[in-house]
């Protein structure tokens, strides 16, 4: 019995000391998939991303495949998966001009299937059931999170290239989406009843900075209030994180999340520089973690317990890894620069989200549809809000 035992001890103390060192060196044999997610130009990653969805937008039977799947558990994931690709579209069209003919195809389908959509099936066709469970606070009824989202396709659209059919549509819905920031104590619009979400309305505000670009005109002082409010109102005493939603009277629905924060920073370098960046880095101290050269993101800051929903995905105990907070910061970290933990995060999707490749496409089988479009708009993020910036000609 105690040569078993022994046996049994030295055995595990072996395993024990293997793990120490492979463990660290594991990341090693993810080196090239963190430096080919993002490149210069259209990264190899990004370009086999964009194979699987221009095949799933050119086939109409995979597409129906897609979509019943992403609606059997959400909604918004139909929604949003469009919302992405098309943004990531115009980031790929002004990276690489010789794709931007096919780029503005696909996106003039996508975004002419969605407005039909919504024109015909009404509000409710992308949210969430529980949009139905009791009125808007202002009538008529409308979700911040499809006007905004909407007019960001619109606004990426005609960055690409100009359109005179979206012209009045933009100009349309951005001042709809005045209008009803407008008639808020706290500058902002509701996406569900009584639920006002942070990243709707920097999305709105972002897509507003697109339009002005565009248009000419100058809602500069709009994001300037809201800004001021937010800072005032809707910021976190604990961590000086936004609240990702709270109620018509500022009170907070929810603890500040890693699923809200990456891509609400994004928006807030077209709104305010320097609060994106502020709001970048305390997200960072929050969420941001790495084990062994893998990055991943938590979703709620430190003091918050485990927990999860359809926005984080599953959250792993323990480590308290967020499949939602992981693949939205790869959009955090490309945004502001930050390689050393974008490529630690992208070796982590090697590792943890199963990339498959058929015939030069790609799909990670541990996301779907919008989760892959927004890992992505990771890959490709900068061309748009870079041409934002430029002065009109």
């Amino acid at each position: 019995m105690k040569a078993l035992l022994l046996r049994v001890c030295s055995g595990g103390a072996a395993l024990v000391v293997a793990a120490l060192i492979w463990l660290p060196c594991l990341h090693f044999f993810y080196r090239s998939a963190a430096v080919n997610f993002r490149t210069a130009g259209v990264s190899p990653e990004a370009k086999a991303l964009t194979a699987r969805h221009l095949h799933l937008w050119a086939d109409a039977d995979a597409r129906t495949e897609e979509l019943v799947r992403l609606r059997r558990s959400d909604a918004e994931w139909d929604f949003m998966g469009r919302s992405f690709f098309v943004w990531s579209l115009a980031n790929i069209g002004l990276r690489d001009p010789a794709s931007a003919p096919e780029c503005l195809k696909v996106m003039d389908q996508i975004i002419g299937q969605t407005l039909k959509l919504e024109r015909e099936q009404g509000l409710y066709f992308f949210l969430m059931p529980y949009a139905k469970a009791r009125p808007f606070n202002l009538e008529p009824p409308r979700s911040l999170f499809l006007d905004s989202e909407i007019a960001l396709m619109l606004a990426s659209r005609r960055l690409l290239q100009e359109s005179p059919e979206y012209g009045p549509l933009l100009r349309d819905r951005v001042d709809l989406m005045v209008s009803r920031m407008e008639q808020s104590p706290l500058l902002s619009a509701e996406s569900y009843p009584d639920e006002y979400w942070v990243f709707d309305n920097v999305a709105a505000l972002a897509a507003m900075r697109l339009a002005d670009r565009l248009d000419g005109t100058d809602h500069s002082a709009l994001c300037r209030r809201w800004v001021a409010v937010a800072r005032e109102k809707l910021i976190d005493k604990e961590t000086g994180l936004l609240v990702p939603r709270f109620a018509r009277d500022g009170t907070p629905l929810d603890s500040p999340r890693s699923s809200s924060l990456w891509f609400i920073a994004h928006c807030l370098q077209l709104i305010d520089p320097g609060f994106a960046r502020e709001q970048y880095d305390k997200a960072k101290k929050e969420f941001a973690r790495e084990l062994c050269g893998f990055g991943y993101a938590t979703e709620y800051p430190r003091s918050v317990p485990d927990q999860s929903d359809i926005d984080s995905g599953a959250v792993i105990p323990g480590l308290r890894v967020s499949a939602g907070g992981s693949g939205l910061a790869l959009l955090g970290a490309a945004s502001f620069g930050d390689e050393d933990y974008l490529r630690a995060l992208a070796r982590t999707l090697h590792f943890a989200a199963f990339p498959s490749y058929r015939k030069g496409a790609l799909k990670y089988c541990a996301s779907n549809q919008a989760g892959d479009a927004a890992i992505l708009y990771a890959a490709v993020v900068g061309p748009v809000w870079e041409k934002a910036r430029e002065a009109p000609k």
